[in-house]
C-alpha cells in the first residue's frame, strides 16, 4: 500500500509515541503508590509501543482500511498492555482508568466474558488522550490491552500463529487454542481461590528485601524500573 497519504510518519507517529511514554509512567505510578502503602496493587507491570509504518500499512492493506478511514479503522497505533496477577485485577485495574479526569474512555471490549471464537481473552480499552506539544495539543487514541500473565501467554502464541495461517487455522490448530485458552483460564480461576494466600505471600517476601542492593528478586520487573 502506498503511503503516500502521510507526509511525514516520524512527525505524525511524534504524538503516539509520547502518549504511550506518558501513560506508562502514569500507571507505574498508581502501581508505586499502592507498594508505598503496603497494599497489594493490581497492575504487576506495564509496557508500551506504537506501531511503525509498515505495520499500519499492513493492517489497513489487510483489513481493507482507506488511508481517510485510518483513524478510525487502526486504532491500536499507541499501544499500552497491562499485566495483573489475577482477573480480579483485570476488572478494578479498568475501574482505576474509568475514574481518570486526564483522558477519556472510548469504548470497552471485554473478551474475558466473552472471549473470542478462538479462545482469545482479554480486556480492551480505547481511550482519547490529550497529548500537550510544543505548540498546540493533539488528542491521540490509544489502546489499552488489561490481562493476566496467563492470558498473555495464550496470546502471544495464538499472535504468532495468526501470522503463519492468516486466521484461519486448520481445525486442529483451532481445537487445541481452544483448549489451552480454557486450560490458561482455569489456571487464573485457580489462583484467584487462593490468592489472599498469594498477596500475603508477595507482601511478606517484598518486604524483606526492600534494599535493591541487596535484593536477588524483588517480585519486580526491569520493565517498571
Amino acid at each position: 500500500m502506498e503511503d503516500n497519504f502521510i507526509e511525514n510518519w516520524d512527525l505524525f507517529l511524534a504524538p503516539y509515541e509520547q502518549a504511550v511514554e506518558e501513560l506508562k509512567l502514569k500507571l507505574k505510578n498508581i502501581r508505586k503508590e499502592y507498594r508505598t502503602l503496603h497494599r497489594h496493587t493490581p497492575i504487576e507491570f506495564v509496557t508500551g509501543r506504537v506501531k511503525t509504518r509498515e505495520s499500519i500499512l499492513e493492517k489497513m492493506e489487510m483489513r481493507e482500511i482507506e488511508p481517510e478511514d485510518m483513524l478510525i479503522g487502526v486504532q491500536d497505533i499507541a499501544g499500552i498492555r497491562i499485566m495483573c496477577q489475577f482477573v480480579e485485577d483485570i476488572y478494578e485495574v479498568a475501574e482505576l482508568i474509568k475514574e481518570r479526569t486526564d483522558f477519556k474512555v472510548l469504548l470497552i471490549r471485554d473478551y474475558i466474558h466473552h472471549h473470542k471464537p478462538s479462545g482469545y481473552r482479554s480486556y480492551h480499552m480505547v481511550i482519547e488522550y490529550p497529548v500537550q506539544r510544543a505548540k498546540n495539543v493533539e488528542t491521540v487514541i490509544v489502546e489499552v490491552q488489561i490481562r493476566t500473565l496467563a492470558m498473555n501467554f495464550w496470546a502471544t502464541i495464538e499472535h504468532s500463529l495468526n501470522y503463519k495461517y492468516q486466521g484461519e487455522y486448520p481445525n486442529h490448530i483451532l481445537e487445541r487454542l481452544e483448549r489451552a485458552s480454557e486450560a490458561a483460564f482455569m489456571l487464573d480461576q485457580e489462583m484467584s481461590e487462593i490468592r489472599e494466600e498469594i498477596r500475603e505471600a508477595t507482601q511478606f517476601f517484598e518486604q524483606r528485601y526492600e534494599d535493591p542492593e541487596t535484593a536477588i528478586y524483588k517480585g519486580n520487573y526491569e520493565v517498571n524500573q
